[in-house]
């Protein structure tokens, strides 16, 4: 898809409903504007979502509090 856009005051550039469609974007999104060799580039910026397992989590703090424990509790218990 190829459009002709006017640049407003301030710099506003208004994208058409049929663009933010195709795009993937919504009222409220981000997007990443790449400047380069005299090209535009934009891309909305979503967040990745990662799938935490808090039960290893929690495994993974004890055991390194364990650590700090042993290696500094003579320093700091005195």
């Amino acid at each position: 898809m190829r459009v002709v856009l006017r640049v407003r005051k301030k710099g506003i550039v208004i994208l058409t409903k049929d663009i933010r469609r195709k795009a993937g974007i919504d009222e409220g999104d981000e997007l990443i504007v790449e400047v380069e060799e005299g090209k535009l580039t934009m891309k909305v910026l979503r967040p990745k979502v990662v799938d935490v397992d808090l039960n290893l989590v929690e495994k993974l703090l004890r055991e390194e509090y364990g650590l700090e424990r042993r290696k500094y509790g003579e320093t700091l218990h005195e």
